[in-house]
């Protein structure tokens, strides 16, 4: 892992670029309600209260917000963590939508982590392209 913050340390970033040691801290926040909200969605699909189609884009997601670290940090690949990136703002963006006929609170439950994704895609797309 020292590798990896070595790695990250060294990349060009924009100015906007928050310090390396708040990530942790909001990712613990945003997994707290990812795991709440996305949960219940999964947990109502399970008992059939709600279609898959609604809730394959919270697995998506989920799918793909795990695929980030590796990406970025094992493979230390900046394209294909901004590619994934993408992918989880769009699956995000499908689910709260699919969501918001249902259950609101999910949609408002989760506004923190679009902001963050919004915030953390424009800062990935940065990063890969001073870094090309």
């Amino acid at each position: 892992m020292d590798n990896a913050a070595a790695w990250y340390a060294n990349l060009d970033k924009p100015f906007f670029a928050p310090p390396a040691w708040l990530f942790g801290p909001v990712w613990t926040l945003l997994y707290l309600v990812i795991a709440i909200s996305f949960g219940w969605v999964l947990l109502q699909a399970l008992r059939r209260r709600l279609p898959w189609r609604t809730a394959l884009p919270f697995v998506l997601n989920l799918a793909f917000n795990l695929a980030f670290m590796p990406l970025q940090f094992v493979l230390q690949n900046n394209l294909l963590a901004a590619i994934d990136i993408l992918l989880v703002l769009a699956t995000l963006l499908w689910a709260l939508r699919a969501i918001a006929p249902r259950a609101r609170w999910v949609v408002l439950a989760n506004l923190p982590y679009l902001a963050w994704v919004v915030f953390a895609t424009v800062l990935q797309l940065s990063i890969t392209w001073l870094n090309r």
